[in-house]
């Protein structure tokens, strides 16, 4: 008797760690964007808080981002940033909640780069859209680096009387995750 429930913990065992799942973090991800339109002035800014979680087997990904911790070059571009278009008090994240639909192809345990596609939700200013967005993981030491580029179609996320005149209709966006 105490073999059989030896041989089946044992099994159990084995079962869970073959199905085991690592979760990958970081909370210091960066995301940039140019929405350079018209305007004399580049409208570019960075945000270097970038909190982000995947898991290896099933893909799922998640990005959350602090909208005032977009930095520019311009103070006064900064808090029209924040007061007029994203109205950073009354939503103060925007996020990505979705999957890396073909997380299968990327060896873990080879260094490489590998193209990945993720599929979800991105939810800015309250308004949500699901995106397919293109990028790579990079595989270096064990240690994951994922990079994507996207362009965010501003009417359909923000407010503001410049867009499309001054400010760019689409933000052209880079991610870059470091994660342990």
């Amino acid at each position: 008797m105490k073999k059989v429930i030896l041989i089946a913990g044992f099994t159990a065992l084995l079962g869970t760690s073959a199905m085991s799942q690592k979760v990958y973090a970081t909370k210091t991800g960066q995301i940039s964007f140019d929405a350079t339109g018209t305007c004399a002035e580049p409208i570019k800014a960075v945000n270097n808080q970038v909190d982000s979680k995947f898991v290896d087997k099933s893909g799922q990904i998640i990005f959350n981002v602090l909208i005032k911790g977009f930095k520019f070059p311009n103070a006064l571009m900064e808090d029209h940033f924040n007061e007029n278009y994203m109205e950073s008090t009354k939503f103060p994240k925007a996020d990505f909640k979705g999957f890396i639909t073909n997380v299968a192809s990327v060896n873990f345990a080879k260094d490489g780069t590998y193209d990945v596609s993720a599929k979800g939700t991105l939810t800015i200013d309250g308004k949500g859209k699901e995106m397919t967005v293109p990028g790579t993981i990079t595989i270096a030491g064990g240690k994951p680096t994922l990079k994507a580029s996207l362009n965010i179609p501003l009417k359909e996320f923000i407010h503001g009387s410049y867009i499309g005149t001054q400010i760019s209709d689409n933000a052209k966006t880079v991610i870059v995750c470091k994660y342990d």
